[in-house]
């Protein structure tokens, strides 16, 4: 049998970048990362974020969670958002601000679609149906691949099995292919089931910006300097 390679871990520095941006003190950080993005995971509606992003400096923290519902993640009036950051200031001792990246295309997130897989098998839903609509939903949404892997006790089955439905193309080898993965397990009641996730999107040819707050910086970038040319205009008038 091949070995077996995240296909996020496996392609780190070449299309994509760390969901976690620090160094030193290995111990501790990945502790305290480990608590913050469980301790918003547990907060929010289960099946709305994707992924958390967590970027350090001594003495502050950048959290940015991709979501596909935002109103929901900030709350009325922004009061969600200040609680979660007073709590993570609580137990981090550090200032902390988050910023809120919608996805635009739930449909090609893996993360999305396992737990909206999750949320639905732990309803009873039929599990065949469920990954035939998710397939042709991204497909739709011009995915080059989809591959859904779901293994358990299926349909209340005695003996456990694993079943795999594939659409696509799925390019594990190459590294410049962009491909999503994600795992999760949904607690029925006849046991565990786990669903894994694989999406493949393209192909990414060139240099690519590794940072997941890049795209945040250059919009807050183009604000204040829209901002601030607005300001001389009336200045010089």
């Amino acid at each position: 049998m091949g070995q077996k390679t995240n296909p996020i871990v496996n392609r780190l520095g070449i299309v994509m970048g760390w969901q976690s941006s620090w160094c030193n003190n290995y111990k501790d950080r990945i502790q305290e990362d480990f608590k913050v993005r469980r301790y918003i995971e547990t907060r929010l509606l289960k099946g709305i974020v994707s992924r958390i992003f967590i970027d350090r400096t001594l003495k502050f923290i950048t959290i940015t969670i991709r979501t596909s519902r935002p109103a929901i993640v900030i709350g009325k009036r922004g009061e969600e958002v200040d609680t979660i950051r007073k709590e993570l200031r609580k137990f981090t001792k550090k200032e902390v601000q988050i910023n809120i990246s919608e996805v635009r295309r739930p449909e090609l997130d893996a993360p999305l679609v396992a737990k909206g897989l999750v949320r639905q098998l732990e309803n009873r839903i039929s599990y065949k149906k469920i990954i035939k609509l998710s397939i042709i939903s991204a497909m739709r949404m011009n995915a080059q691949g989809i591959k859904i892997q779901i293994s358990g006790r299926l349909n209340g089955s005695e003996m456990a099995r694993r079943e795999s439905y594939k659409e696509g193309r799925i390019s594990l080898g190459t590294f410049r292919a962009d491909v999503d993965y994600h795992m999760a397990v949904a607690h029925t009641v006849y046991g565990s089931i786990g669903i894994k996730v694989w999406i493949m999107k393209g192909e990414i040819y060139g240099k690519k910006e590794l940072s997941p707050l890049f795209g945040l910086q250059q919009k807050k970038s183009r604000f204040y300097n829209n901002k601030f040319s607005s300001f001389n205009k009336k200045k010089k008038v």
